[in-house]
């Protein structure tokens, strides 16, 4: 399901009635105050964030930089509602490319079309291809669940299902596990490495092994990252958002 952040000082008429339209397009709306702590808590994936403009939300300049950071976070549109000084305050603050300002009073009914078509657009646009190896297929069936929504997942059961995957294609990302049957995920990433056509593909290690002889044995072959299978969900989905923010600004 779609999730959108719904922020709003005051649940007022406008909120609820905005709230009540945006469920009619089959969106979980999650309602909440400017309030970054509450905000903090919410580990539902979000496809867009609405802002109800007011004179003390804008003049928190510091929460205005946490909601520029979580739209960048989560690469994501912030629909902020005001009049005009308001929505400069917004924007002075905010990329334009993560902001879309609509003068108040506002129509309900074409705030939430244009949600609605903004998520139509980017649902459509070509998604980030991340090769999933591991032998367990319900960690393959999570990792699916919780990147599936904006990354297209595949998963490999095997190592030599990974590499045959990649003889034919090439994924942006490999989430590699390390503990694998017959060829385990160092000795695959020792393949990957060794490969002309698709050395430079970047892989980070999800695994369950921690301990440090493990981590120093697979960090010598320089993956991009290593993370645990013991993470909440949220904390993955974050890293791996992260990695494709941190390679788009150095692009």
């Amino acid at each position: 399901m779609n999730n959108i952040l719904l922020i709003s000082e005051i649940q007022g008429y406008l909120a609820i009635t905005t709230q009540e339209k945006l469920q009619s397009f089959d969106f979980k709306v999650i309602s909440t105050k400017n309030d970054a702590s509450e905000i903090d808590k919410i580990k539902d994936q979000l496809c867009a964030i609405v802002v109800y403009c007011s004179e003390d939300l804008v003049s928190d300049r510091q929460f205005l930089i946490y909601l520029k950071d979580k739209a960048l976070e989560d690469d994501v549109m912030v629909f902020a509602v005001g009049n005009s000084a308001e929505l400069k305050a917004v924007e002075d603050v905010i990329p334009k490319q993560y902001v879309k300002s609509m003068q108040r009073p506002i129509n309900v009914n074409e705030l939430a079309e244009a949600i609605n078509t903004h998520i139509e657009i980017v649902g459509t646009a070509i998604k980030k291809k991340i090769l999933v190896v591991d032998d367990s297929g319900a960690m393959l069936r999570n990792v699916k669940a919780w990147l599936g929504q904006k990354y297209q997942v595949i998963p490999a059961n095997s190592g030599a299902m990974a590499i045959k995957y990649l003889a034919m294609n090439r994924p942006d990302l490999i989430l590699l596990d390390y503990e694998m049957p017959i060829c385990d995920g160092k000795q695959v990433l020792e393949m990957i490495r060794s490969e002309k056509d698709f050395a430079d593909i970047p892989v980070i290690f999800l695994t369950s092994k921690g301990d440090k002889e493990s981590v120093m044995n697979v960090m010598a072959l320089k993956p991009e990252g290593y993370l645990l299978k013991t993470m909440e969900p949220y904390q993955i989905v974050k890293a791996v958002n992260e990695f494709f923010e941190k390679r788009k600004a150095q692009e």
